[in-house]
């Protein structure tokens, strides 16, 4: 059966947040809380696949194939939304099989799983790489990994509506700057062709800077037909992709306490860091007001929750909270 876009239009709340740090320096940062658009479908990845979705209802397709890894955030929410509403997804994942929370749930899901190895899933950028797989799942869409390409930023763009809607709420009349984690770059290309020019974005690179963010984000704007600018890159890495370390452990927990919320380590957790050395070595002036995205992703997080700890020196029954 064709599949049918769905009628779901989540919103995300603007929440502000109190940290010392952020205080003794006179600046102000609100949170885009994408965590909390639902249970599951969670993030910025809903909006980075609902124009593939529009694409495959014009298509007439039966469901999505896409790729990602043991612990894709992307793959988690595009088996979700196939659940949640009905249509057949498919996954191409990297390596051999693996036993993750992550994988347990694209199996409960129903998403059809094929593990490519690291070779094949390497080839995942040759030409022809999609050709077998339409031959094998002609019903279903391919989608780029990660949902990304310019209709995956063209639906990040609205993103920045969100962010201006919730401003009543905190008392705000105007922003100035958008922060965020950046890992292909489609969400920080989304956020550039939402505000037209109107505010910097900033992007807080969670993989090292080798990686071509960078022309990836220009190659996405080109297309659009907007200019390349309006934004900024950083380094938050940490000296590698989903690398951790006992700093970075230790500021997530105190984070999570002082502000009663979670967050992801690969990305939300490394941006905010990055945003706290910022503040404190003085490059954002005294008076900014500064929005960020909570990009979600919790889901992953149950996977490295006990490194997190041990990095952080917490004993058993210390009380971290795991996401659901």
């Amino acid at each position: 059966m064709p599949l049918r876009l769905p009628d779901w239009r989540p919103r995300a709340p603007l929440h502000a947040l109190m940290f010392d740090w952020l205080a003794r320096a006179g600046v102000e940062l609100a949170l885009l809380r994408l965590d909390r658009l639902d249970p599951l479908i969670s993030g910025n990845k809903w909006f980075k696949l609902e124009p593939h979705l529009a694409r495959a209802a014009r298509l007439g397709a039966e469901g999505l194939i896409s790729l990602g890894g043991a612990h894709s955030n992307h793959l988690h929410a595009l088996a979700a939304a196939g659940h949640r509403f009905g249509f057949a997804t498919a996954g191409l994942l990297r390596g051999h099989p693996q036993d993750t929370p992550t994988v347990r749930d694209l199996q409960a899901f129903g998403m059809q799983l094929h593990w490519l190895g690291y070779g094949g899933y390497r080839a995942r950028h040759q030409p022809g790489f999609w050709a077998p797989w339409r031959a094998l799942r002609p019903e279903l869409l391919p989608v780029p990994e990660g949902g990304g390409g310019l209709e995956g930023a063209r639906g990040c763009a609205q993103l920045v509506e969100q962010v201006r809607a919730g401003l009543p709420g905190l008392g705000w009349t105007d922003y100035d700057a958008l922060w965020l984690a950046v890992g292909s770059g489609t969400t920080l290309a989304g956020l550039v062709l939402g505000e037209a020019g109107r505010h910097p974005v900033h992007g807080a690179l969670a993989v090292p800077a080798d990686h071509g963010v960078e022309a990836q984000v220009g190659r996405l704007l080109r297309e659009a037909g907007r200019e390349d600018a309006g934004y900024r890159l950083t380094d938050a890495s940490r000296c590698g992709f989903a690398r951790l370390d006992p700093e970075l452990a230790a500021f997530l927990f105190a984070c999570e306490a002082e502000a009663s919320i979670e967050l992801e380590p690969l990305y939300t957790a490394k941006a905010l860091l990055a945003l706290r050395q910022a503040v404190e070595s003085g490059h954002i002036a005294r008076g900014t007001r500064l929005v960020m995205l909570h990009t979600g992703g919790l889901q992953g997080r149950r996977a490295c929750l006990p490194r997190l700890r041990e990095l952080a020196g917490y004993t058993q029954g210390d009380g971290v909270r795991e996401a659901p």
